[in-house]
């Protein structure tokens, strides 16, 4: 004889949320996980030290401005100089934002709710970017603050500031696409560090290398598009050319400011179809 039991389900008859707070969620959570935080304590070690070591030309730059009465690093040039730290820093974080998905293979499960692939790799690449934008903002606003309140001589650098601001945003949307992009590759995370690092590394050494060979044979022209080929002196061209700051290319000037410009918009355009490709593959296994 069978019966029927009542277990108590009931419809949902709350608030629905919608997209958009799915994606807020995703997000946040993604953003949560770059800086280690809801994870064990070993997981902060890297982004934080990281951190930290960003900030210590902040305050150089404001005991410089308060003794000497010099400014230090140049708002204009702070991510060039600092790249190195920012790339280690990319590297090491951008695998905990999409392997941990590919690696326990959670990502249907993601796409069975109204999230699109779309719109997932917009909340991966959101998270990224507000990671690597403020390593960089954070001390570029400690130092302007640190300005402002030593009372430099002259106008403050507000108009540098504020150029470095935005080229920080473009340099941290430019970084998190290609650096998901090629984490996004192994759901291992060692190979994802290893894989950002390897062409970072590549990147930077042919840069002295292509153009000390062209400009060694009297192309110097042509071998200043070698500069193009490290992230961070290709938008350091473009905001040369928008905001009329000095380069801060090793030696020789940049080429002309709107091809830059072009390159850089292909460059974001092209991390995003190949993030949206591989997520799409991903999705159909």
């Amino acid at each position: 004889m069978s019966e029927i039991y009542d277990i108590g389900y009931r419809h949902y008859d709350g608030p629905r949320l919608g997209r958009a707070h799915t994606l807020r969620a995703l997000a946040a959570h993604s953003l949560r996980g770059v800086f280690g935080l809801g994870r064990p304590a070993r997981s902060k070690i890297m982004p934080f030290a990281l951190f930290a070591i960003m900030l210590l030309p902040s305050v150089v730059s404001i005991a410089l401005m308060a003794l000497l009465k010099q400014r230090g690093i140049p708002y204009s040039g702070f991510a060039v100089v600092m790249q190195a730290v920012v790339a280690i820093f990319l590297a090491s974080q951008a695998p905990t934002v999409v392997a941990p998905d590919l690696r326990y293979r959670v990502l249907p499960l993601y796409l069975s709710r109204p999230v699109s692939v779309t719109e997932y790799v917009t909340a991966k690449v959101a998270a990224m970017t507000a990671a690597l934008f403020l390593l960089v903002a954070v001390p570029l606003t400690l130092t302007f603050v640190g300005e402002l309140v030593v009372d430099m001589p002259g106008a403050p650098a507000t108009g540098e500031y504020a150029g470095a601001m935005l080229m920080a945003l473009v340099l941290a949307v430019l970084l998190s696409v290609f650096g998901l992009a090629l984490a996004s590759f192994t759901p291992r995370r060692g190979l994802g560090v290893a894989s950002v690092m390897v062409v970072y590394l590549m990147s930077s050494a042919a840069v002295p290398v292509v153009y000390g060979a062209l400009a060694s044979t009297g192309h110097q022209a042509e071998g200043a598009w070698a500069w193009l080929l490290n992230p961070f002196w290709l938008v350091d061209s473009v905001q040369s050319w928008l905001f009329g700051t000095p380069p801060h290319s090793i030696e020789g000037p940049y080429p002309s400011g709107p091809a830059s410009a072009a390159i850089l918009v292909l460059l974001i355009a092209a991390g995003l179809a190949a993030l949206a490709l591989r997520y799409r593959k991903a999705a159909a296994r």
